[in-house]
C-alpha cells in the first residue's frame, strides 16, 4: 500500500495525515486499519514505533465520521492505555488526526484532581484515552457512563498484564458489553496472558503480526562501534553527541549507570536529561517537556523508564549499554524513524557485548555493521565466535561413526 488515499478515509482525515507529514501506510497501519474499518474486532502484534497509534485512531475516527451523533452525550471510542505518559501521547495523536473534524478527546489519568475531571465528564465526549485503574474509580463512584461505548480499545495490553491491570480491565470490559467493536494491540502476542486476555475482550478477531517490521528498520542506519574500555567508550559517546547527532537518546542499563553517565556528561559540557524507573511524576514531565522543546538535545534512559515514550524527531539512539535481549534492542531502536523519517541507532560495544551484537544481527537477520572514527579505533582485536555445532549434525556424524564400526565389525 502506497498511499493513505486507498484506505477510503474522509478528506479531513487525509487533510490531517498530509498536515503531520505521513508518508505512506506503515505495515501495521496497512494491516490492521481496513479490517477496522470493515468493524471486525482486530488482534495485533505491533512494536512501538511502527506507527500503531494511528493504526487504531484512524478507523476510530473514521467511525465517529460516518455516524455523526445526533444529541450531546458521554464518549464513543475508549482508549486504554498503561501509563499516565503514553495516554497523553495517544490523546494528543487522536487531536491531530481529528484537527479538521469537531471531534472532542479527553485524557482520564492518575496525577489530575478529581474535579478536573469532573468538569471535563459532564462535558460531551467523543474520545476517552484513560489508564484503567483511574477510570476504574470513575465506574464505581458512577461518574463514567460505559453503555454509550461503541468501540474499546487496549494499547500495549502486554505492559498492562504486567502492571497488574488485568482485572481492572475485565471489569471495564464487561461494563462496555454493549460495544461493536474491540481492537487489542500488543508488543508481543506470545504466552498465555494476551492469549486468554484476548478471548476475553474479542469477538472472533482479525489476527494481525506486523512484527518485526522490515521496511521501518531499513529507515533506521545501524552500526557499531568497538570499544576498548570505559573512558574510550566515553570519548566516542563524547564524539558522536558534539560531531554527529541531533536530537538523541541514550539507553543505559540501570540507575546507577545512568548518574555516573549524568555527572560525566556534565563534565563534557553536554546538556541532558533523564528518565529512571521510580521518578516522581513532576520530574518524568519535566524532564519529558525539556526534551520534547527542545531545551535540551539530549536524554538518557533506562529500558523500564523509556518504554511507551514517544518522541518527536529523535536523530539518533545510543545503546551506551547493551541490552539484555534482542528485541529489547528492536524496541529502544525504534524511539527513531518515527513517523516516515530516517534516523541512526549506534552501540557502543565492549569486549563482553561483541556476543550480543551478533545475536542482534542473528535475530534481524541482517548484519550490523562496524564502523570507526579516525584517531579513535580499537587497540584490541574483535573477539572470536565460536559457532555451535547443531545437534542434527552431531546426530548424522554419530550415525556415521556407528555404520562404520559394523563395517568393519562384518570385515
Amino acid at each position: 500500500m502506497r498511499d493513505f488515499s486507498e484506505l477510503e478515509l474522509d478528506s479531513e482525515l487525509l487533510q490531517a495525515i498530509e498536515t503531520i507529514g505521513y508518508a505512506r501506510p506503515t505495515v501495521i497501519q496497512a494491516q490492521a486499519i481496513p479490517h477496522a474499518l470493515d468493524g471486525r474486532d482486530v488482534l495485533a502484534s505491533a512494536p512501538t514505533g511502527t506507527g500503531k497509534t494511528a493504526a487504531f485512531l484512524l478507523p476510530m475516527i473514521q467511525h465517529l465520521q460516518d455516524f455523526p451523533r445526533k444529541k450531546p452525550g458521554p464518549a464513543r471510542v475508549l482508549v486504554l492505555t498503561p501509563t499516565r505518559e503514553l495516554a497523553i501521547q495517544v490523546a494528543d495523536q487522536a487531536r491531530e488526526l481529528s484537527q479538521f473534524t469537531n471531534l472532542k478527546v479527553f485524557t482520564i489519568t492518575g496525577g489530575i484532581s478529581y474535579d478536573e475531571h469532573a468538569e471535563l465528564l459532564g462535558k460531551t465526549q467523543d474520545i476517552v484515552v484513560a489508564t484503567p485503574g483511574r477510570l476504574m474509580e470513575y465506574i464505581e463512584a458512577e461518574r463514567f457512563d460505559c453503555r454509550a461505548i461503541e468501540c474499546l480499545i487496549l494499547d500495549e495490553a502486554d505492559r498492562m498484564l504486567d502492571m497488574g491491570f488485568g482485572k481492572a480491565v475485565e471489569k471495564i470490559n464487561h461494563e462496555c458489553r454493549w460495544r461493536r467493536q474491540s481492537l487489542l494491540f500488543s508488543a508481543t502476542l506470545e504466552g498465555k496472558g494476551v492469549r486468554e486476555f484476548s478471548r476475553t475482550i474479542l469477538n472472533e478477531p482479525v489476527e494481525v503480526n506486523a512484527e518485526p517490521p522490515r521496511r521501518e528498520r531499513k529507515k533506521i542506519h545501524q552500526y557499531y562501534h568497538r570499544c576498548d574500555h570505559m573512558e574510550h567508550k566515553l570519548a566516542l559517546l563524547e564524539n558522536i553527541l558534539k560531531e554527529q547527532a541531533e536530537r538523541t537518546i541514550i539507553f543505559v542499563k540501570t540507575r546507577e549507570r545512568l548518574a555516573t553517565l549524568r555527572d560525566q556528561l556534565a563534565a563534557m559540557k553536554v546538556p541532558c536529561c533523564w528518565l529512571q524507573g521510580e521518578m516522581a511524576q513532576a520530574a518524568r514531565n519535566n524532564s519529558i517537556s525539556r526534551f520534547r522543546d527542545g531545551t535540551v538535545n539530549v536524554l538518557i534512559a533506562t529500558d523500564v523508564a523509556a518504554r511507551g515514550i514517544d518522541l518527536p524527531d529523535v536523530s539518533h539512539v545510543i545503546n551506551f549499554d547493551m541490552p539484555r535481549t534482542a528485541d529489547i534492542y528492536l524496541h529502544r531502536i525504534g524511539r527513531t524513524a518515527r513517523a516516515g523519517k530516517k534516523g541512526t541507532a549506534i552501540s557502543l560495544v565492549e569486549a563482553h557485548d561483541q556476543t550480543m551484537i551478533e545475536r542482534v544481527s542473528r535475530y534481524m537477520d541482517e548484519e550490523v555493521p562496524e564502523r570507526f572514527i579516525e584517531g579513535m579505533r580499537p587497540q584490541h582485536k574483535k573477539p572470536a565466535t565460536v559457532k555451535k555445532k547443531k545437534k542434527k549434525d552431531s546426530k548424522k556424524d554419530g550415525k556415521k561413526k556407528t555404520s562404520a564400526k559394523k563395517k568393519k565389525a562384518k570385515k
